[in-house]
């Protein structure tokens, strides 16, 4: 059964990828407000949580992070990263650059090892605020899941104009200060094929990881409730199997 994260602050959570995650959603916490409507998303449709579109304030966002990570590192479980994901997408937040700010700055007083990620799906790194605040996080985790316009149409549903050429472009300015996340999967949906695992899919996605040279990849597949529920997740071993084809590209690959 997919959800919603019931408050601003969320977790923390054992990330996959990420260690001791401690989760920051900029998102309205009774609705779910994204870019994306992916059939894949653990919080299910855009239109299943109606309501309120309003974003948490950068001031609520403070007080819940500075109070949160004060107890954590009192009872000496520092977090390994701090997480903006949430109910949507957390960079189409008017004040995404300064709240990234003030979490850069909350980190380096409360655990200074602790990582800073952001996980988007790049629809708003037109907005140059936008791409200053990812260059100044540890972790800014991009996703590209298909090398197509047809397959990111069904399966991430944008919710307005999105090309990958642009995106590409656009991603390609990050000149390698990136990483790439990609959700391979397949199934059916709106009895059209899914499926991102095909020779010719991946073929033409790793063009384009080696167009763009991210710092990392990172290639999982599913892993929780998903609202579309004819999807099937992809094995590790064949997650592994292209991770060693970005590999031999000279760009590191993780599988989760």
């Amino acid at each position: 059964m997919t959800s919603l994260y019931n408050n601003i602050i969320f977790g923390p959570i054992r990330s996959r990828r990420l260690g001791l995650s401690l989760g920051v959603n900029l998102l309205p916490i009774e609705s779910k407000l994204c870019s994306f409507d992916c059939i894949y998303c653990e919080c299910g449709w855009n239109a299943d949580h109606p309501g309120k579109r309003r974003f948490n304030a950068r001031e609520d966002v403070y007080k819940m992070l500075d109070e949160t990570l004060e107890k954590m590192v009192g009872e000496g479980t520092p977090p390994d990263v701090i997480t903006f994901a949430g109910n949507g997408e957390p960079t189409m937040h008017p004040d995404f650059e300064n709240i990234i700010d003030d979490t850069i700055a909350l980190r380096d007083k409360h655990c200074p090892n602790a990582k800073v990620s952001v996980l988007s799906n790049a629809t708003q790194i037109h907005r140059e605020d936008v791409r200053r605040a990812l260059l100044r996080v540890d972790n800014n985790i991009l996703k590209l899941d298909s090398a197509f316009d047809e397959t990111v149409q069904l399966v991430n549903k944008p919710q307005g104009a999105y090309t990958v050429a642009r995106t590409v472009e656009l991603l390609k300015a990050f000149n390698g200060e990136f990483i790439l996340q990609t959700m391979f999967l397949r199934g059916e949906y709106l009895g059209k094929l899914v499926d991102n695992t095909t020779e010719e899919e991946v073929a033409a996605w790793l063009r384009l990881v080696e167009e763009m040279r991210p710092k990392r990849v990172m290639v999982y597949s599913l892993d929780r409730d998903t609202p579309c529920e004819t999807l099937e997740k992809v094995e590790k071993e064949e997650l592994q199997r292209i991770a060693e084809r970005v590999a031999a590209l000279g760009i590191e690959c993780s599988v989760a």
